[in-house]
């Protein structure tokens, strides 16, 4: 497992691109997670969104809150180098 965990909720638009295989590909570092329910419905069904180590990274598209996702993820990582 990474050393930077990004969970998704199974119902978010951002599962719309195959964030798991996109994310774990370009950082080794990286385990995506995802599960049925993370506890916010409300922004779920408004914004494509991820927690990027129990932060809340969220985009107006899937692809926006992709890129979202990888600055936070370079973010975290930035911490071990």
């Amino acid at each position: 497992m990474g050393i930077v965990i990004i969970d998704v909720c199974d119902g978010n638009a951002i599962t719309t691109i195959n964030i798991e295989e996109i994310l774990e590909k370009e950082f080794p570092e990286v385990a995506v997670l995802m599960n049925e329910c993370l506890s916010f419905c409300g922004l779920c069904r408004v914004k494509p969104y991820a927690l990027v180590n129990g932060k809340r990274v969220f985009g107006n598209t899937p692809e926006e809150c992709l890129d979202k996702i990888r600055d936070a993820i370079r973010k975290e990582l930035a911490v071990y180098q």
